[in-house]
């Protein structure tokens, strides 16, 4: 088997990745816009074209201004005398943009749909090679070629590969900042400085949350040299060698996210980035924090050469602002935009395939068995052992680092709004369950190491067939212990389950059912009604009445919120569908209800 691997682990690759490359090319073209996308498209052509963030600032350019590249070859109208650009707050432009840029400026939505989710797919291919590439350096080929098969095959990935967000791309620029940094970590050579810096502030330019990322740097700087074999007899001086170079390397990255913020915000009046903020952190708060928050900001933005920066620390603010505030979560049976405690590892538990989940126990528990048998068996004392493992695998502790840091802050949050907040460490996941996998295997004897390699090859063998039988509908996938894609809505909504991602196939519903003369429909997704369904359709909301006998197309999200919110009256809500089933599910997030007159009654 390894002779063979050896051999043609080229066209493994090129087929792992071209299945990838297949199915989030189909599902960019099947699926309608989702929700964040009415905002993420047209704020990033205008970044391109005018050269100005006052669209969707709550978010850094760079991942939008990759997927605004392909639209520059086709030129669609962008009309900056409308309202969205001239008049509307900066809540309402990013929204009414998109309205506007897709649907109501003679653009083709689809194509520009199309075509601006084209550069994410492609990240999400350079990610599969690059999680091979560096598994294979920590524990060999077939590792790579394991840890490459979970990200291919993870549905999760594939549901959110092809839309345009930041959730894939951090996932991308948080690993390959890491993994730049850890170089420089054991190298520290002008050229490994370069890159790091580089990386470091790419991430910083991909999401904001990038900087958890600095705890573990910080981390690094410290417990590395003391901890590296050296011949210095000075241990402060390599210390402070380290300490130089990696302020170095964080003036680096502040100088990439200045030149980034630079490009896409020199013909935006400063003036704007005021009133941007005067509309997000009121200027009658007298909250300290915000108090102070806007006092730094604005006094940065009087500076026309860090005006950049000002614009950079703003969407820091906002996106703490919005992780406090929190958001309307339906999360098993019950509605809060306070965030359930719970909510990530339930959601996670439920939404990753079960072969993943069984790997990742299966790592755990090595790990915790080999801790637990150095802790009885080892000589040498809990220090040493800890200076031994910081010097022998620090990418693993970098890992582990990160994911407890990120997951920590995730639960505790308010933002309960998908298992894609949980992406950024997805790839570390899928890395150290290969490793350890391999590691322990590698240890084994003839007849065992067979037995769990078989084992292995099963594991990857069921997440491949459970994958390709449940396509396309890897956005609002959920394992077996959740009822599978069609019923997980019950459960968790939001990016989990719905965001908009079926009105085409609503579309194709219809055509396919021409005895249904119009329905009333509840949609929550920002694609245009008209354009899809024409005039086959009536707009409906929970608290409409009186209720009406006929054909009802109502999104999960909204059926769950109009179900489970307290603080609707009941004839104010979807309660009256509580113990109904649909008649039809379209995709996996719009119910179809033919409601007749005796049920009326």
């Amino acid at each position: 088997m390894q002779k063979f691997l050896e051999k043609n682990y080229r066209l493994i690759i090129i087929a792992i990745l071209g299945f990838i490359a297949i199915v989030s090319v189909l599902n960019a073209r099947n699926d309608s816009l989702i929700y964040d996308e009415d905002a993420h498209i047209p704020a990033g052509y205008s970044y391109l074209t005018q050269h100005d963030i006052r669209l969707n600032p709550e978010h850094p350019p760079l991942l939008k201004d990759l997927s605004a590249l392909p639209l520059l070859f086709i030129r669609p109208n962008f009309d900056t005398t409308q309202d969205f650009w001239t008049t509307d707050n900066a809540d309402n432009g990013q929204w009414n943009a998109g309205k506007n840029f897709l649907f109501g400026s003679g653009n083709d939505p689809d194509e520009i749909i199309f075509l601006s989710r084209l550069p994410i797919i492609l990240l999400s291919l350079l990610l599969g090679l690059f999680i091979f590439k560096w598994t294979r350096e920590m524990a060999g080929l077939t590792a790579g070629l394991f840890a490459l098969t979970l990200y291919a095959f993870d549905p999760n990935i594939l549901g959110h590969n092809h839309f345009v967000t930041t959730d894939l791309g951090i996932a991308a620029f948080t690993a390959f900042a890491l993994y730049y940094f850890l170089r420089f970590i054991k190298e520290p050579t002008g050229k490994n400085i370069l890159l790091a810096g580089l990386f470091l502030g790419l991430v910083q330019l991909v999401k904001f949350s990038s900087v958890l990322l600095f705890p573990v740097f910080g981390l690094l700087i410290i417990l590395y040299p003391l901890v590296r074999l050296h011949r210095e007899k000075s241990r402060l001086k390599i210390i402070a060698g380290y300490a130089w170079k990696g302020l170095a390397v964080f003036s680096l990255s502040i100088a990439v996210v200045w030149i980034g913020y630079f490009a896409n915000t020199y013909a935006m009046p400063q003036t704007k980035l005021v009133e941007i903020m005067d509309h997000y952190m009121k200027p009658d708060d007298p909250r300290p924090l915000t108090v102070h928050t806007r006092e730094i900001i604005r006094n940065i933005n009087n500076y026309p050469a860090l005006a950049p920066l000002a614009d950079y620390i703003f969407g820091i603010a906002r996106v703490f602002q919005r992780v406090g505030g929190g958001n309307i979560t339906y999360f098993m049976g019950e509605i809060s935009n306070q965030g359930f405690l719970s909510y990530f590892p339930v959601v996670f538990l439920i939404k990753e395939p079960l072969p993943i989940l069984v790997l990742l126990l299966f790592s755990i528990s090595v790990g915790l068995f080999g801790i637990a048998k150095s802790s009885f068996t080892q000589t040498r004392k809990i220090p040493s052992a800890l200076v031994h493992y910081l010097r022998t695998y620090t990418a693993e502790f970098a890992m582990l680092s990160f994911i407890f840091i990120y997951i920590l802050t995730s639960i505790t949050g308010r933002l309960n709004i998908g298992l894609r907040h949980l992406f950024p460490i997805f790839p570390f996941l899928y890395i150290l369950i290969a490793v350890s996998v391999f590691r322990f295997i590698r240890r084994r004897h003839n007849q065992s190491k067979r037995v769990f390699n078989l084992a292995a090859l099963a594991l990857a063998t069921l997440l491949i067939v459970e994958t390709v039988s449940v396509y396309p509908y890897y956005m609002s996938y959920f394992n077996q212990s959740a009822g599978g894609a069609k019923n997980g809505y019950r459960l968790v909504t939001d990016s989990n389950a719905d965001w908009g991602q079926d009105l085409k196939r609503l579309e194709t519903f219809l055509k396919v059912h021409p005895e249904i003369g119009k329905i009333k429909v509840d949609y929550f997704g920002m694609a245009d009604l008209d354009h899809y369904l024409g005039g086959r359709y009536e707009k409906w909301w929970a608290a409409k009445r009186p209720i009406e006998p006929g054909w009802y197309a109502i999104s999960a999200l909204f059926l769950q919120e109009g179900i489970y919110d307290t603080r609707k009256k009941d004839d104010e809500s979807y309660r009256w569908l509580e113990s109904r089933e649909p008649d039809f599910q379209v995709g996996t997030s719009i119910l179809i209800y033919h409601i007749t007159p005796p049920e009326i009654r």
